[in-house]
């Protein structure tokens, strides 16, 4: 079985009240195969510039993570600037130059066509059905990432896509915005008549709510001393989310249950550090210690 992401891999400028950082690796693409990795292998389609690297593709390096589908252009990557405040809920985008991404058209090679679970990262919902329709059999599961500027901005489009995955992925204001219902059990109601059978809300430093027909699971985030850069987390849930499950061959609740809790383990690395650095060195010793911690934070016998 095979995981296929696509989506972007790119250059962040960040600032926080913690610190600030220039031309680090970052992007839905990076994050997710990061991740997913320690899990599963993961196939990557997504298009960088002539500053992408050595050192840039060494970080995938030694990885079971596939670039064939890496594409290089002539030009710069996309690059994204952004600050937080102290709250660290929502980035201050400074500034965006989609550079050689503005005409990304993502193509499959011929390997990936059979992929048997797909995320479809935060990219334009037309090119999202696009790679749907590239494949070549019907995967175990498609997973979707959205925002804002979608949801308003493309809705016909984003509904057509909408209709061929099995897991959305998104925060609590875009799942209002795209259900148009603030409460959260109306909300899956009417993303379940888009097309979606399951519903992940991620909710930052709340932790994760999945909602499926066979049930709520909420879980808290992993507690931490320390959190610096946000940028990333939720793709890096994605991927451990997704990568568990594909590890596990399953679909049942009780997987999706454990790779949520997989999901909020991982992205809580990410945010200990700036932009990739944390996964790039996180081991699967920290990952197990990790998940033993939050299971005995999280237990409750006899209830």
């Amino acid at each position: 079985m095979s995981l296929l992401v696509v989506g972007s891999v790119a250059f962040d400028d960040l600032e926080t009240p913690f610190g600030k950082q220039e031309n680090i690796l970052g992007g839905s693409a990076s994050y997710f195969s990061l991740s997913a990795s320690h899990f599963h292998p993961v196939q990557v389609v997504a298009v960088v510039g002539e500053d992408f690297g050595s050192a840039q593709e060494r970080v995938f390096e030694g990885r079971p993570i596939d670039l064939r589908g890496l594409v290089r252009k002539p030009g710069r990557s996309f690059h994204w600037k952004g600050s937080y405040d102290f709250d660290l809920d929502e980035a201050t985008t400074l500034d965006t130059q989609l550079n050689v991404f503005q005409d990304f058209h993502p193509v499959l090679p011929e390997a990936y066509r059979s992929a048997s679970y797909v995320f479809l990262g935060n990219i334009d919902p037309v090119l999202q059905l696009d790679v749907v329709n590239q494949l070549i059999q019907r995967p175990r599961w498609i997973a979707l990432d959205t925002m804002d500027y979608w949801i308003q901005g493309s809705r016909e489009a984003l509904e057509r896509v909408l209709r061929e995955v099995d897991i959305l992925l998104v925060n609590e204001g875009e799942a209002r915005a795209l259900s148009g219902e603030h409460n959260l059990l109306k909300i899956y109601k009417k993303i379940q008549a888009l097309g979606p059978k399951i519903l992940v809300v991620k909710r930052g430093e709340h932790g994760a709510m999945l909602l499926s027909p066979e049930g709520m699971f909420a879980t808290p985030a992993f507690p931490l001393e320390d959190v610096f850069d946000p940028t990333g987390a939720g793709d890096t849930f994605a991927g451990g989310f997704l990568g568990y499950l594909a590890a596990k061959k399953s679909t049942d609740v009780a997987t999706l249950k454990h790779a949520i809790l997989t999901g909020v383990i991982m992205a809580s690395f990410t945010v200990e550090r700036f932009g990739t650095q944390c996964l790039e060195i996180v081991t699967e010793h920290d990952i197990k210690r990790r998940m033993k911690a939050f299971s005995d934070i999280i237990r409750v016998d006899g209830l």
